[in-house]
């Protein structure tokens, strides 16, 4: 290969952009979406940027976004765009656009030791299924299934199945939601935008007035003890993720882990290793010993999109392509 490829992890806020040069991850940059008003202008700022000698000719973007054809409108950002436009308008052979967390299923395989932060259970079981999900500005659900001579990756929108309580306090909370959503998803607990509905909730049962927290504001007084609504916001967080990721492994049979990615949770550190969230994984009645045996990964690596987008030019699974 003697050019450069684009891939590029799209999400509702941030989109990040890359090259890939010989299988290797270069020319890293990120910016905030809502500076650019499409998709093409944020590609093209990026490309003069980084000025590659040669302009990239394929490309495989990462869409935090359901891929129903080729009108794609992303689910937490104003961006839509056509693929097949998209590619004539970057002077495109190849674009290869994928679900954002199919992406992180292609990428699980191929991240390294340190790049991952064990919770819990014991060793994967080979040529299993393995699980994914990660609250960020939403929350992405995925898989990884063994075909027996290949993996394939899943493309679904796990985020937004309905959001089931397991305990009173947590239907206090539904009940409150209730007042601002007539379908409170799973996504609507697990985001960015979930903790701060948990705050506000629990604020309000509480008999507490809500702050104007950012989810980074109700995470930095969970860590340092310095509100006590936050700190129960992130627990409950914590203890809803556990049981979403049992919930998914259950589902998939997936005997070969479950990995949590996302914005959220990497940032937590040590304080996701003591928080509810392995108790209310294994809480699952009588497949508890199931469970008990899974193990579940905090995906630290900085981009593991991009692992997964490096392999999306030579692997299959659910995608959009157009070839020009």
């Amino acid at each position: 290969m003697t050019y450069p490829r684009l891939i590029a992890d799209v999400g509702g806020t941030n989109a990040r952009f890359a090259l890939c040069i010989d299988n290797r991850v270069q020319n890293e940059l990120e910016v905030q979406a809502a500076d650019y008003p499409t998709l093409t202008d944020a590609v093209e700022y990026y490309l003069r940027e980084t000025a590659p000698q040669q302009r990239p000719v394929e490309a495989a973007f990462a869409i935090a976004a359901a891929l129903n054809g080729d009108h794609i409108h992303l689910t937490n950002s104003a961006w839509q765009f056509s693929v097949s436009d998209v590619c004539r308008e970057l002077k495109l052979k190849r674009l290869i656009v994928v679900n954002d967390f199919t992406a992180l299923a292609m990428s699980i395989r191929h991240l390294q030791d340190d790049e991952l932060l064990r919770v819990g259970g014991l060793q994967p079981e080979p040529n299993k299924p393995m699980a994914v999900l990660g609250p960020g500005t939403g929350l992405g659900v995925s898989g990884l299934i063994p075909t027996g001579t290949d993996w394939i990756p899943l493309e679904g929108e796990g985020g937004h199945t309905s959001w089931s309580p397991a305990n009173e306090r947590e239907a206090d909370v539904l009940k409150q939601l209730w007042n601002d959503y007539q379908h409170v998803s799973t996504e609507r607990v697990l985001s960015g935008m979930g903790l701060v509905n948990l705050y506000v909730a629990l604020s309000a049962l509480n008999g507490k007035p809500a702050q104007s927290f950012a989810p980074a504001d109700i995470t930095a007084h969970a860590l340092n003890a310095s509100d006590s609504v936050c700190a129960e916001a992130v627990q409950m967080f914590c203890g809803i993720l556990g049981s979403a990721a049992g919930n998914l492994v259950l589902t998939l049979g997936a005997k070969g882990g479950v990995y949590i990615a996302g914005g959220i949770v990497p940032r937590l550190g040590e304080y996701f290793l003591r928080s509810p969230f392995r108790e209310r994984f294994e809480n699952k009645g009588r497949y508890k010993s199931y469970l008990a045996t899974v193990p579940a990964y905090v995906m630290t690596a900085k981009r593991p999109a991009f692992t997964g987008l490096v392999h999306a030019f030579t692997s299959a699974g659910p995608r959009i392509e157009v070839v020009n």
